[in-house]
């Protein structure tokens, strides 16, 4: 009994093992020798800098927003939208009881979240990012409902609780390969220092940075 259930705790906090759902952590098949980048827990005032750093270097990104925080920054997330980057739904409240929510309750927090980003952005989202990874049957069941495709990541450097930018783009670029979907969070102070840093260690190696739909060959709305 007790493997079991450590057996489930971890599948259910790893998006990454396709246990429950289908998910995209990466396309190591991809034609290009590219790389995806992700940001989530915005739209925030931090946002902006990520976003002229993207200009600077001429590159593309989503962004899984939390829809509470659409409403408290319309301007931005309408911005993320003008600056040809696309964005995916990433619940209502991100929740820290995730895992325990029933599955109405999770269909409802992402459905929340799709009209809020419909009514400000005029877009209805087709992908969906677990808060924390978590992804169990009543997460499966509502999903079900929504229809959203699954993603994921491949490269987590943990940059919301680790403090030095060099330890985080360390653990990004020591395991890099073409078709990676790496994964950073835009309401972080330190995310657009990072971002300059990785952008510049990629056109160094030569890879390209390509929006997720393109890597997965999947529409981003519906």
């Amino acid at each position: 009994m007790v493997i079991y259930i450590t057996f489930i705790l971890i599948v259910s906090t790893n998006v990454q093992f396709n246990f429950f759902v289908k998910a995209y952590n990466r396309n190591p098949d991809f034609p290009e020798n590219a790389v995806a980048l992700s940001f989530d827990d915005g739209p925030d005032e931090n946002t902006l800098k990520i976003l002229d750093v993207l200009d600077k270097h001429d590159a593309k990104a989503v962004f899984f927003c939390i829809g509470k925080k659409i409403k408290e920054h319309p301007q931005i997330f309408r911005e993320i939208l003008k600056r040809g980057h696309i964005v995916g739904n990433h619940t209502y409240s991100h929740t820290r009881r995730m895992g325990f929510l029933s599955s109405k309750t999770i269909e409802n927090e992402i459905t929340e979240c799709d009209n809020i980003a419909t009514q400000i952005g005029g877009v209805k989202m087709n992908l969906f990012r677990p808060p924390f990874g978590i992804i169990n049957p009543k997460t499966k069941r509502a999903l079900q409902k929504t229809g959203h495709k699954v993603i994921g990541w491949n490269i987590r450097p943990y940059d919301a609780i680790t403090s030095s930018p060099e330890v985080i783009i360390n653990r990004i670029t020591k395991r890099l390969h073409k078709g990676d979907l790496i994964l950073l969070h835009d309401n972080m102070d330190k995310t657009y220092i990072i971002l300059e840093q990785l952008l510049v260690f990629l056109r160094q190696r030569d890879f390209a940075v390509v929006r997720l739909d393109k890597l997965f060959r999947i529409n981003a709305y519906t």
